[in-house]
């Protein structure tokens, strides 16, 4: 147990000063979750792949070509880092405490319709009729990842909706905070596509872009 608890008092310790020192560096802090993970596989694909494992691949690619193509320009934390079931209240939670520039919750889609495609991006139901800043941003990174996976990968836009998803409502006041639908599982063509190694470091390229993009270069 002693061990646990310094375990605990480690991470929380590293997460705090990463955290200030992206702050001082001034470097944008991403939060990205990639959604499911343990016994709750969410969709599962015509192909037999599951979203948990296409969506924590994506996640650490990001990661990974923050690190070799641009020197990690942002300061990205996962909701998870492996195969484990992580509690919807748990993952706002971590967003609350680090404050970050963007939250950013990674799925894939599924529908009954097989010819079902594209890509959605999902943000929170404004609580009144007056647009926050927040709500603003939301809805500009909304936007930016939508034209960036039209743009760079040639997906179909299902354009940007909004929802009442538990990360999104308990993010709205925190920072911009979309939720990314990856194309549909239930789809032969983009089931196949989500099962390659290159089609997941496009997926992770277009998401660091658009927040790069909207973050430095927004014009």
């Amino acid at each position: 147990m002693k061990r646990i608890w310094i375990a605990c008092f480690w991470i929380g310790f590293t997460l705090l000063c990463n955290h200030t020192l992206a702050q001082v560096n001034k470097r944008a802090i991403v939060v990205l979750d990639p959604g499911h993970g343990g016994v709750d596989s969410g969709g599962i694909g015509i192909n037999g792949i599951m979203e948990k494992e296409v969506v924590l691949e994506v996640a650490l690619e990001v990661i990974r070509l923050n690190d070799i193509l641009f020197d990690n320009k942002l300061d990205i934390y996962l909701t998870r880092y492996t195969d484990t079931l992580i509690s919807l209240g748990h993952r706002t939670k971590l967003a609350r405490a680090l404050q970050p520039d963007y939250f950013i919750s990674i799925h894939c889609n599924q529908a009954t319709r097989k010819a079902a495609q594209g890509i959605e991006v999902y943000i929170q139901h404004p609580n009144t009729n007056k647009h926050s800043e927040l709500q603003s941003k939301s809805e500009n990174m909304a936007q930016r990842i939508l034209l960036e996976f039209h743009n760079s990968l040639g997906f179909k836009i299902r354009g940007r909706k909004y929802a009442n998803f538990q990360v999104l409502r308990e993010t709205q006041f925190t920072c911009p905070s979309v939720l990314l639908e990856l194309g549909f599982l239930s789809n032969k063509e983009e089931a196949e596509h989500s099962r390659r190694k290159e089609s997941i470091s496009g997926y992770a390229m277009v998401v660091l872009q658009a927040i790069l993009n909207e973050k430095y270069c927004r014009k």
